[in-house]
């Protein structure tokens, strides 16, 4: 039987890899999401981009996410006649869009700065890179010392670490392309600079007035996620570690054990973790890794994050499919190494899925007891399938569906082997069509045995119930 990764990858398309050619090539090597940078391109180029995705997918015969990935409220130096050049030591004012006068730099958004920003708060430009300190706030505007200088240029992102801006979380263009992404039929949409739960909510009604099926994933990369991190895990369907702002926000120190409370916390609720950020940042010019950057993904994949993602290294380095290729590898070598999750129910008791997550945990351990080739999950939403890699097994959940969609959207989860299914008339015709698609798909063969976990009211959410280990 074929060796199946457990830990999906996800890739940022981009100039390196938008043709069809690429794309077919990525899935190809192993690409199970593309994500889509609503921060770079046009909605046609992004349209165009789903267009080929999903070719590519019909010709592969692998159901592939799109991950529509929100730019967010973030803050950015305004449009500069020229790039301005920040010496150490000297003085210079910021002011929001509309109040800064003639030599201020001016940032994207109408805020007053002097009512948020008091003397001895950092402000920091371009991911860090160049430093400032507030020392007066005055009329709207704010004087910093320039601690660490360097040439700043129009649209860097500036952080102001531990201050509170009453900016709404979806900016106009957020709300463009999110009208863009569910038209589209996107399967996953990425909200940025997530502040607390309520953001999460907010998008997700706006979801569901499109009635759009679409997932919602929160991206925790800012200090007062972190402050309201449980509220917005039980909310999101899914989570990302963005490293990059998250390091700016609260220091590259404290990112490691951040990044393992988010996987951990995501792993309990089950709900998928994607792992963010220069994860092989070096490969955007180099054909091989770092070994600091492939112990970085291996150690991701051994707290179980769901997915490893790369950002630049696929869509405008010069080795999109040799980073892929990498990322394969070190899923492959560390996987085996992985514990089966044995979960406890104080919590999710309560739940109204409550039947069916105990049932999936009992068919992890009838499969990992009599070590059976893999768990077959018939399912309508996905839901069951996602409870069966919330215990993360050793054996592929191979989630059945006759919905394309659904299919699409476990192609993100931990383990989940997505293949198609015929409607079924009953739940002894739903189990004979699932085996046969098992052994079709050659992840299971003749003298196997599979554990099958269903409902015995067949085409209806929520009704798992029953255990089946077959030999075939």
């Amino acid at each position: 039987m074929p060796r199946v990764r457990r830990t999906k990858i996800v890739a940022t398309l981009g100039p390196a890899s938008d043709s069809e050619e690429a794309i077919e090539r990525l899935i190809r090597i192993g690409v199970d999401c593309f994500r889509l940078n609503f921060s770079h391109g046009t909605p046609e180029y992004h349209g165009m981009l789903v267009e080929r995705v999903r070719a590519a997918q019909a010709r592969s015969g692998r159901p592939i996410a799109i991950l529509g990935d929100l730019q967010g409220p973030k803050l950015r130096v305004g449009k500069l006649a020229e790039p301005v050049d920040l010496e150490t030591g000297q003085t210079v004012v910021l002011a929001g869009r509309g109040d800064a006068l003639p030599g201020d730099l001016e940032l994207g958004f109408p805020i007053d700065l002097s009512a948020h920003m008091r003397p001895g708060r950092e402000v920091l430009i371009n991911d860090g890179l160049i430093k400032l300190r507030v020392t007066e706030s005055r009329e709207r505007r704010v004087a910093c010392a320039v601690e660490i200088g360097g040439l700043v240029t129009s649209n860097k992102g500036v952080n102001l670490p531990g201050a509170y801006l009453p900016i709404p979380s979806m900016t106009e263009q957020d709300h463009r392309y999110l009208d863009f992404a569910l038209d589209n039929d996107v399967d996953y949409v990425a909200l940025s600079f997530v502040r607390r739960a309520e953001d999460v909510e907010d998008l997700k009604r706006m979801v569901a007035k499109r009635r759009s099926r679409a997932r919602v994933i929160a991206k925790i990369e800012m200090a007062e996620a972190i402050e309201h991190l449980e509220a917005i895990v039980a909310v999101a369907d899914g989570l990302m570690v963005a490293r990059g702002d998250l390091g700016v926000e609260i220091g590259a120190a404290d990112v490691p054990l951040n990044q393992k409370k988010i996987i951990r916390l995501g792993l309990e609720a089950g709900k998928p973790v994607i792992t963010a950020t220069q994860m092989l940042e070096s490969m955007i010019e180099r054909p091989e890794p770092t070994r600091a950057e492939a112990s970085d993904v291996a150690n991701a994949i051994l707290d179980g994050t769901a997915a490893v993602m790369l950002s630049g290294e696929t869509a405008a380095g010069k080795w999109p499919f040799a980073a892929v290729e990498t990322m394969v590898k070190i899923a492959l070598a560390v996987e085996p190494n992985l514990q089966y999750h044995d979960t406890t129910y104080e919590l999710s008791r309560l739940g109204s899925r409550y039947i069916a997550d105990v049932v999936g945990h009992a068919a992890c351990d009838i499969a990992e007891t009599l070590g059976v080739s893999a768990i077959v999950v018939p399912t309508v939403t996905g839901e069951s399938a996602r409870e069966v890699s919330k215990h993360r097994p050793r054996r592929p959940i191979v989630a059945a569906s006759h919905d394309p969609g659904v299919l699409q959207q476990l192609a993100l989860d931990w383990a989940v082997v997505p293949i198609p299914l015929e409607p079924s008339s009953g739940v002894e015709d739903l189990w004979r069509k699932a085996l046969d698609a098992v052994m079709r798909a050659g992840l299971a063969g003749p003298g196997d045995r599979v554990v099958i976990t269903s409902g015995t009211h067949v085409n209806r959410p929520g009704s798992t119930n029953t255990i089946l280990v077959q030999a075939l």
